[in-house]
């Protein structure tokens, strides 16, 4: 055949599709697209992540006659690390002299082990409610509650609780029976030393104690049994986020801590006299060394736990056969590991515990039922009872565990047509009433095995009650994905192809009686589907998912006849077209599997780079017929940005070289420049420099955007030096840094409308904002990323001027027209699949280039601190969203310039991308894991999310880019202009 080939080899046609036929389906399949991998993003909680709450269970309160402890004091140093705690400074001092007395002298001690997410709420409601986090949470930035839930401080008489107002009113602000009060957000100011907020919370708790010295109201509520203190402690936290916790200023807060709890205890012990009070001194979560957390590291999940007062052991020296009551730990670390050795703590026993264990421990102390849905264990190490009393303790733990699983075996045995029970609790009754007489015989050893036993069945019994439906969701959710996946091709296929020429219009009327009667079918068995899952009283999220599968795999039955014909055609098609089909999947299917792996292997995109410089710089040294610097320009630039991989993901401050990174971006911004001003006369450059007859425009923007360049790099220098040595932020260097960021990014919308102007203008653009919001060396990696976006653009240009000498023919004049679709768009080609491979390649390298993206601890708070230092957590996160998004930007900005360059569609290109994407999310979705370690775990879910969400992220950026790019124009090899499309 001659002419030119189309996807799959054949000559291309005229267009029969109406334009508006194939924007009214783009539009549909957008939307479509949109709300379907909403819905399917959502399956991953129905199938691991489930809200484990569940409500009509009654508390079960321990059987015996006077609780240890009248009262409970709980002390949460937030953001507190265990070796911090624990480990001398450089002098040999510990920096918790008192509870380190209290280790040794009067109470027990251990490492609390806490579950990802590791923020201030998650562990804030593992340590007070014994549950870990309901996901739905996370909706509400870990703030409200969604799901009301029990706590120890539910089940007190009366809870005190001062702190933060991000923690403090989640337990207290619906409670009537509390007392609580919270500083303002605005004291949550990261240029200062933060101890402050933790002394506001004692002198809160003090000023308490000396008013009810004339308040006989409060006096009389402050001497009642079952009371709860709580004092939340913020100020490591917000000192590590600003400072890191090896700075003094973090280190010094430890030592704040520590002389807050001995001035409590001091405090109530002079107050009550009575011996009555429990104290228990723990953190919600650790930091990281750079500052942050969030992830499963043990430094994150590794928290300080000391416990002493009324009903507390006292210290026993080493036992090797005891180092926790039960050896199984959320986090999936090396607890077993022997205590370091600079701690000091080698000859007293360690007792460690999941942070969901010291609830129950509270509940136990005080004598009150453990909350209703805790899954802790209780930490019989740490308490001092006799054993009748350990054993009753223990079986209302185990009976309110068991509660829990009868609850909700009950829950789904009645909404449930086909019941599969627990079977391994089918005779909990027996084993209960077997506990109960070994009990009346004092065979407490036997009892308390029997009781722990089943309490380890009941939290068996609740997982497997969290995940009864993981199987069906599964396959539903899998058959979606590639449903969506064949109707995306179709479309492709039928829009941007010759094919849609060869095998008529695929809406002709000849196919709408057919049509009628699959989705006929098809809206008969949703409807089905849809009645058993409202007899099963399934979650309404349960019913999308079922009727999106069968919505798109009725859409791909409907186009049987299209695909009938396109399967006669290929088996009838010449054998080298379906090896270059073959060939093609196979390079797909393999880039996308690197892909894959690189969400957890960043340095597989150093090898990536390395081999893609090499060999794009010898097929053009072979491609070009003129002697060129672009071979060896495009592997330089594949190589240095080859480097950035190598690099650590917790990006370390550079100031010096931030700076420097100004210095680079304007060297890269002038040789731009001065390659579009001197390339008139070559038409190899003609099309990327496309220069009009009038007279060039004014340099003064070009000047300006570097003005920016310089002035935002000396606002780096000049915003950090200040705030480290003054501790604050100018509200004049905050207006600056606003401005600066603000102004030159309008600015690129008033350059030169040529495709090498346009794209230079937007790379100095955004670089004011990036360089103000970098503390380290991804400033760098803007210039070098912008590097290999140019080599891109020259490769494809390189290919696109070669093809046009290759094929200027009379045979090509000819034919030429007929392989256009309209608006000087041609129609796809099969190797025009790379173009939407080397942008997810390009896009993700966007992700992973400076860190780990698809880790909550990688987002890096320092970042914002010229801009903001005062606490706000949704203007953070947006800056710091931002900064990410900026590199997606100049991607997204070079591929829009691209399709415009080769003449392809671009909406069809965008269609690629997301069917690349939705393959690589598949593969995710299976990889997504429900069992061991929780960053594993953490992890999983992130990369599903991330790829998943691309369709929207990647539809929004494009929707913003093209504010920019909608202008650019390219040239043509006549004398007059030509714009794409």
């Amino acid at each position: 055949m001659r002419g030119s080939d189309g996807i799959l080899g054949m000559k291309g046609g005229e267009r029969n599709s109406s334009e508006k036929w194939v924007k009214r389906r783009e539009r549909w399949l957008v939307i479509l697209g949109v709300v379907l991998h909403a819905v399917y993003m959502l399956s991953i909680f129905d199938i691991y992540f489930k809200t484990p709450i569940v409500h009509g269970m009654h508390p079960v309160k321990p059987r015996f006659k006077a609780p240890p402890a009248k009262r409970l004091v709980l002390l949460v140093a937030d953001g507190l690390r265990a070796d911090k705690f624990f480990e001398p400074d450089s002098e040999g001092n510990h920096r918790a002299p008192f509870l380190r007395n209290i280790i040794k002298n009067r109470g027990r001690w251990g490492v609390s082990h806490a579950r990802p997410p590791t923020e201030s709420r998650p562990g804030h409601v593992s340590i007070i409610a014994g549950f870990y986090e309901d996901p739905s949470a996370v909706t509400k930035g870990w703030k409200a509650n969604p799901v009301e839930f029990d706590s120890v401080f539910n089940q007190s008489r009366h809870t005190f609780a001062y702190g933060s107002p991000d923690i403090v009113p989640i337990f207290c602000g619906a409670l009537p029976h509390s007392t609580w009060k919270t500083y303002p957000h605005e004291f949550e100011d990261f240029a200062t030393d933060a101890s402050f907020l933790d002394e506001w919370s004692f002198d809160q708790f003090q000023s308490l104690l000396n008013r009810s010295t004339q308040d006989p109201e409060l006096k009389e509520l402050l001497l009642q049994d079952n009371l709860v203190i709580f004092l939340h402690l913020l100020g490591c936290d917000s000192n590590g986020h600003a400072h890191r916790p090896f700075s003094s200023i973090y280190l010094n807060n430890v030592k704040v801590v520590d002389h807050i709890a001995e001035r409590v205890y001091s405090l109530l012990e002079h107050y009550y006299k009575d011996n009555r009070t429990s104290y228990i001194f723990t953190a919600d979560h650790g930091m990281s060394d750079k500052g942050s957390h969030g992830d499963g590291h043990p430094s994150n999940t590794d928290t300080p736990l000391v416990v002493w007062g009324a009903g507390v052991k006292y210290p026993k020296p080493i036992s090797t056969s005891n180092n926790s009551d039960h050896g199984v730990f959320v986090d999936e670390h090396a607890h077993d590991m022997p205590t370091p050795v600079d701690w000091g703590l080698n000859g007293i026993e360690r007792v460690d515990v999941n942070q969901a264990d010291i609830a129950p421990l509270m509940s136990t102390l005080l004598g009150l039922p453990c909350p209703v849905n805790s899954v802790g264990n209780l930490p019989l190490g740490y308490v001092d009872m006799i054993e009748a009393e350990e054993v009753e303790a223990v079986l209302a733990n185990t009976k309110q565990i068991l509660n829990q699983f009868l609850c909700k075996s009950k829950i789904k045995q009645s909404n449930s047509l086909y019941f599969k029970p627990f079977k391994l609790l089918a005779h909990h009754s027996a084993a209960l009433e077997h506990i109960e007489y070994l009990i009346s015989i004092r065979d407490y050893g036997s009892a308390m095995i029997l009781a722990q036993n089943l309490r380890t069945l009941a939290l068996k019994g609740l997982q497997y009650f969290q995940t009864y439906d993981w199987l069906m969701l599964m396959t539903v959710i899998t058959l979606g994905y590639i449903g969506w996946i064949i109707c995306l091709l179709l479309h492709i296929l039928q829009s941007y192809t010759s094919l849609a020429d060869v095998f008529k219009n695929p809406h002709d009327a000849w196919q709408r009686n057919n049509k009628t009667k699959v989705y006929l079918f098809g809206c008969l068995l949703a409807g089905a589907i849809s009645v058993l899952l409202f007899m099963e009283h399934s979650p309404p999220l349960y019913h999308a998912y079922f009727s999106m599968t069968v919505f798109l795999w009725t859409q791909i039955v409907g186009e049987y006849q299209f695909i009938k014909t396109l399967c006669r055609w290929l088996s009838w098609g010449k054998y080298n077209y379906i090896i270059k089909i073959l060939a093609a999947s196979a390079v797909s299917i393999f880039i996308l599997e690197f892909l894959v792996n690189s969400f957890t292997e960043r340095k597989l995109y150093t090898w990536c780079f390395f081999i893609m410089g090499i060999i794009a710089a010898f097929y053009l040294f072979h491609a070009i017929p003129w002697r060129s610097g672009i071979p060896i320009y495009v592997c330089c630039a594949c190589w240095f940005l080859s480097v950035f991989t190598l690099m650590p993901a917790d990006i370390p401050d550079n100031n010096g070289l931030v700076i420097a990174s100004g210095a680079i971006i304007v060297i890269i911004g002038a040789a731009a420049r001065w390659l579009d001003q001197h390339s008139e006369g070559n038409k190899f450059w003609l099309r990327i420099c496309y220069h009009k007859m009038e007279k060039p425009r004014s340099p003064v923007l070009f000047f300006l955007q570097v003005l920016l360049v310089g002035l935002s790099s000396a606002m780096v220098s000049i915003s950090t030096s200040h705030r480290k040595e003054k501790q604050e932020l100018h509200a004049i260097h905050q207006l600056i840094n606003w401005s600066i960021g603000g102004f030159s990014m309008v600015l690129p919308l008033f350059s030169e409308k040529s495709l090498l102007s346009r794209l230079t203008s937007i790379f100095l653009g955004f670089a004011p904002t990036f360089l103000l919001l970098s503390i380290g060396y991804e400033a760098v990696f803007y210039g070098a990323l912008a590097l290999v976006l140019v080599a891109w653009i020259l490769f494809e240009n390189t290919i696109l001027h070669l093809t046009k000498v290759a094929k200027l023919s009379a045979s090509m004049k000819r034919t030429g027209e007929k392989t256009m679709l309209e608006n000087d768009v041609r129609y796809l080609q099969l190797s025009d699949v790379r173009i939407p491979l080397i942008f997810l390649i390009l896009f993700n390298v966007a992700f992973f280039g400076t860190g780990n993206f698809a880790s909550i601890a990688s987002f890096e708070i320092s970042s914002v601190y010229r801009f903001i230092t005062v606490f706000s957590p949704f203007l953070m996160a947006t800056l710091l969203i931002f900064k990410l998004f900026i590199p997606f930007m100049l991607v997204i900005c070079v591929f829009s310039a691209i399709t415009k360059l080769l003449q392809v569609p671009r909406v069809g290109c965008y269609f690629l991308v997301i069917l690349f994407s939705d393959v690589m999310t598949i593969h995710f979705f299976f990889l997504v894991r429900n069992t061991g370690s929780w960053m594993e775990i953490g992890n999983s879910i992130s990369h599903f999310g991330i790829v998943s969400a691309q369709v929207v992220f990647v539809l929004l950026l494009f929707a913003l880019t093209n504010t920019y790019t909608k202008d650019i124009q390219i040239g043509s090899a006549g004398s007059s202009s030509q714009k794409a499309a």
